[in-house]
């Protein structure tokens, strides 16, 4: 695999193959998953994936874990209903996520990762104990697969989540940085935080977004490039620190917007990584 190689964040649907045949078309050689539908992981339609991904030639690096009932549409719905953080679905959705490790390795993928909710910030906190345990359960998982679990940034400081990675004491917990969230849930600087964090970076997401207008709000996200993250500086932070993984775009809108995003977001992209030589 090349030098962090462009890829995009697909969702398994009916018109997989159609979105496929296009981001191939266009030069993206890698692409991350979510979590798809339950008839994708068992035969006969988990075979048919299958073949669509090998014969396509596009390499599947990760899959994100997502889970039925979560909501992003306030702080207040996230923390409610995100990750593993709520005790009521935790135990199911460790389940969960085994199942999707499951399929990722299925179809290729050595990464695995997910929202799993706002860390406490006290550690005496129960729910801070639960979420070190169920992260060990599902790295202890995942590792008989060669798999690694990463966590995706934005709900807490870089700080709190690199203290989390120790406590969890797992050589296949890393983390899948997402520069927009950072920015978009108001937590800090990402450029900053990717020093934090290097050691530990295993996927990153190539997404914009805004600060929130106030407290206890989110940011808004927008195409690649019309955002604060700053795409040069971010992509030359990831030179400076060694990251070598895939720039894996991420647009969370729905329709012909999100393809047409995704094509112009490559674009920056290609002329960014001419202009640092990567």
């Amino acid at each position: 695999m090349p030098r962090m190689p462009l890829g995009v964040m697909l969702s398994v649907r009916d018109d997989f193959a159609a979105r496929l045949a296009r981001i191939k078309d266009a030069g993206f050689t890698t692409m991350q998953l979510s979590t798809p539908p339950r008839e994708y992981t068992v035969d006969p339609k988990l075979g048919e994936l299958r073949s669509l991904i090998a014969r396509s030639g596009v390499n599947v690096t990760s899959v994100a874990a997502v889970y039925e009932g979560e909501s992003y549409a306030d702080i207040a719905a996230v923390r409610n209903t995100v990750g593993l953080l709520p005790r009521a679905t935790r135990a199911a959705r460790i389940e969960d996520t085994k199942r999707c490790a499951d399929f990722a390795h299925t179809v290729g993928a050595v990464n695995v990762s997910s929202h799993i909710g706002y860390i406490p910030e006290d550690k005496s906190h129960p729910d801070y104990g639960g979420l070190v345990s169920a992260l060990q359960e599902i790295c202890d998982y995942i590792r008989r697969n060669g798999q690694s679990f990463n966590l995706e940034t934005g709900q807490e400081t870089a700080e709190l989540l690199r203290e989390f990675i120790d406590d969890v004491s797992r050589e296949n917990l890393g983390v899948n940085f997402d520069p927009a969230n950072m920015i978009m849930y108001g937590t800090g600087d990402p450029i900053e935080a990717l020093t934090v964090l290097a050691l530990w970076v295993r996927g990153v997401h190539c997404k914009d977004g805004e600060w929130p207008e106030a407290p206890g709000t989110l940011g808004e996200e927008r195409p690649l490039g019309q955002g604060q993250v700053g795409m040069e500086r971010f992509l030359a932070k990831l030179k400076g620190i060694g990251y070598v993984g895939p720039l894996t775009i991420e647009r969370e809108v729905p329709g012909e917007q999100q393809m047409e995003d995704l094509l112009s977001g490559k674009k920056l992209l290609d002329a960014i990584r001419a202009k640092l030589g990567i």
